[in-house]
């Protein structure tokens, strides 16, 4: 009987020293017997690490204080509870075992995993860059908000496709297969290619019709001319009938004229008897 205790007592020995799990849940959480003592390997959770060794498990280990928490199940202090400021909203409280978590205000988001900082939220098309965000760069995209951009594809996933247009920063390459390609290539054309014949036709009729314009208007207006120019009669001087007037002048000019007159008839009358007298001579 004796035996059977020994064996018994040694066996739980034996556990305690492969890290025996205490029954508490309280201060120590494993240990290993070191002579009389024990030595905490891991502190329950919540608890901190008052002294490695000692006789009793329960006084090995301390729960942390308020406002604390630890993660560590074998440290000497608890680390002080973080405190959501500035843009940041409280997402949940802290606990003996876990941190704060916090987020935050709409339009901006955690600028790390631990959300210790906020930065503007990036769009599509941007990626976040320190606490900023820039447009992806050329042969880059993204599709997705506040993430990073990636490279467009350099071919498309299937090999029976073709590429028929390249990416952009919001998009990736965009692939068709060549079978659509060409089936909708021979049933419909490009609009493009429907709407130039038809602009071109247009200006063409309307640059030649202001041509005809001018050209007509040019020619009636040659006519319109010749026949002014033929519809004209040749203009006769009228003589100009002056008027008697009391300027000495025009009177003297006026009695000169009569003068000459009575002159001129009287040469002439002397002319006419003297012509007279002749033919009496004669007869």
């Amino acid at each position: 009987m004796a035996a059977v205790l020994k064996a018994l007592v040694l066996a739980l020995l034996i556990q305690g020293c492969f890290c025996s799990v205490g029954q508490t849940d309280t201060g120590c959480m494993k240990w290993t017997p070191e002579g009389d003592n024990v030595c905490c390997e891991a502190c329950f959770a919540g608890h901190r690490l008052v002294k490695e060794c000692g006789p009793n498990p329960k006084d090995l280990c301390t729960p942390c204080e308020a406002g604390t928490f630890t993660v560590n199940p074998k440290k000497y202090s608890c680390t002080r509870c973080t405190q959501c400021v500035g843009a940041q909203i409280l997402v949940k409280e802290c606990t003996a075992t876990a941190d704060t978590k916090c987020g935050c205000i709409e339009g901006l988001t955690c600028g790390d995993d631990r959300c210790s900082f906020c930065i503007k939220k990036c769009d599509k098309g941007y990626e976040p860059v320190k606490r900023s965000c820039r447009p992806c760069p050329e042969g880059t995209f993204n599709n997705q908000t506040h993430q990073r951009c990636k490279p467009w594809s350099t071919k498309c996933p299937n090999p029976d496709q073709k590429i028929v247009a390249k990416g952009n920063a919001l998009t990736d390459i965009k692939c068709v297969d060549v079978s659509h390609v060409q089936v909708s290539g021979s049933t419909q054309p490009d609009p493009t290619e429907q709407v130039w014949p038809l602009v071109l036709s247009v200006i063409t009729s309307a640059v030649l019709m202001a041509f005809s314009i001018i050209i007509i208007s040019l020619v009636a207006k040659k006519i319109f001319q010749k026949r002014n120019e033929k519809g004209k009669k040749p203009t006769t001087k009228t003589p100009i009938n002056r008027t008697p007037t009391d300027d000495p002048r025009t009177l003297i000019a006026i009695e000169c004229s009569f003068h000459e007159a009575q002159q001129e008839q009287g040469s002439s009358s002397e002319s006419l008897d003297s012509k007279d007298s002749s033919d009496q001579l004669l007869v």
